[in-house]
């Protein structure tokens, strides 16, 4: 009973003190909102916001951060980490990143190719030869194929213009996605070999080069890391990123000492009543794909977005180069690549896609604010994070909400945080 109750009084905290001081954040300097062009009375609306949703039980519970000029202006967890135990949400609650893990990947990916190991015009069958013999499917048909008329390229991968896809995702454009792996299978998957066994039988969606199709393309980069480097994805992201940056609950395990740090779902989804749960936070992850399987938290994730927005430095540690990361936060498919990005997150009309990250093309057709040049991804257990240089912000928030509900969040939080801004630049 007393530990019920303390865990009720800390949740009543969590929701309602300020939220622009809470420790432990990512080591970044703090500043007030008024300081950083921001209304307190706004940011209060994002209190206000997942104070609803839990007492409704639409969520669990959430962690929130906002950094703009390189200081943190809010960081705040609501509600719980586990309900069912009683555990209220912390700052550093550790999340299921899902598909928050394709834009490290590809900063794995950018550091070698500054290496000259890894050029983004080589075919991916220098690295992996059974992707040379993979055929396309004529107009989605799973029977009929032709040969490729231009082999994948890396750069295809980062940019899923690569002709795979995924399986069991309503928004594919094929229906080739019928014979796919789903992206939640994968982590069960002995290994990178298995997985690039599995995936060169199959028909690709799509001649490679033409079309935006979300799917395993991550995944394929992660064997590809591995044949270039003779390391895991795990072992290279935490040598090139995770250590210099201080990401220390980053990574694709969960330390036994940190699992009750973890942020669980609702056994069931509140919108439909179905069985739910988030794989990567509930086994160990065998194959490390670069699409889907990292864990981490928000702090961590502030740190990694701000890496970006600093032009690949933080804190006297450089990642990549200030010329690699304006090329992976442009836009790579212009005029001759189908953009179906809209398709995948429909309130983003108006953006395209860089390697990676969805970046931000339009001022209008959006269905949320933000700048010419914001990039962005998110993750299908309800994580997400954009950038926006011109306003020099950085926003990451966690959830653990593996059902549509995430991508209602998506949405809201964007609104939320430019909802909350007094000043522009």
């Amino acid at each position: 009973m007393v530990r019920m109750v303390l865990a009720a009084v800390a949740l009543v905290v969590g929701l309602q003190v300020p939220g622009w001081a809470q420790a432990p954040g990512p080591g970044l300097p703090t500043t007030s909102p008024d300081a950083a062009g921001f209304s307190a009375d706004g940011l209060n609306r994002i209190d206000a916001f997942f104070e609803r949703e839990i007492k409704q039980n639409r969520v669990p519970g959430a962690v929130v951060g906002i950094v703009r000029d390189g200081a943190v202006v809010y960081l705040k967890a609501f509600g719980y980490q586990d309900k069912p135990a009683g555990r209220p949400m912390k700052v550093d609650s550790i999340f299921g990143l899902a598909s928050m893990t394709k834009p490290m990947t590809a900063v794995g990916v950018l550091s070698l190719t500054e290496q000259g190991r890894l050029p983004l015009y080589s075919p991916v069958s220098d690295y992996l030869p059974g992707f040379a013999a993979m055929r396309v499917a004529v107009k989605g048909s799973p029977t009929q194929t032709e040969p490729q008329q231009a082999p994948i390229r890396i750069q295809d991968l980062l940019r899923h213009s690569s002709g795979l896809t995924y399986g069991g995702r309503p928004d594919s454009g094929s229906e080739v996605s019928a014979l796919y792996p789903r992206g939640d299978s994968l982590p069960g998957m002995a290994n990178s070999a298995v997985f690039v066994d599995a995936v060169t039988k199959l028909p690709l969606a799509y001649q490679p080069g033409t079309v935006f199709e979300y799917g395993i393309s991550f995944d394929v980069l992660a064997a590809v890391i591995e044949k270039v480097t003779g390391k895991t994805l795990g072992g290279h992201l935490a040598e090139t990123i995770w250590q210099p940056l201080g990401m220390a609950d980053t990574g694709f395990h969960i330390d036994p000492s940190k699992r009750d740090r973890v942020a669980q779902p609702f056994p069931t989804n509140p919108l439909d009543g179905q069985p739910q749960s988030i794989i990567t936070i509930t086994q160990d992850v065998k194959f490390e794909c670069g699409g889907g399987c990292a864990i981490g938290t928000v702090p961590d994730y502030l740190r990694f977005g701000q890496m970006l927005l600093n032009g690949g430095e933080l804190d006297g540690h450089r990642v990549v180069s200030p010329a690699t990361v304006a090329l992976m936060t442009s836009d790579h498919l212009g005029t001759t690549v189908e953009n179906r990005v809209a398709a995948i997150e429909p309130h983003r009309s108006g953006y395209g896609f860089g390697l990676g990250v969805a970046v931000r093309t339009q001022p209008g057709l959006a269905a949320v604010p933000g700048s010419v040049g914001e990039y962005t991804w998110n993750g299908a257990y309800g994580t997400g994070f954009f950038v926006d240089p011109k306003q020099k912000l950085v926003v990451v928030f966690g959830t653990a909400a593996p059902g549509a509900l995430r991508k209602f969040y998506r949405e809201q939080v964007q609104d939320l945080v430019y909802g909350a801004m007094t000043t522009g630049r």
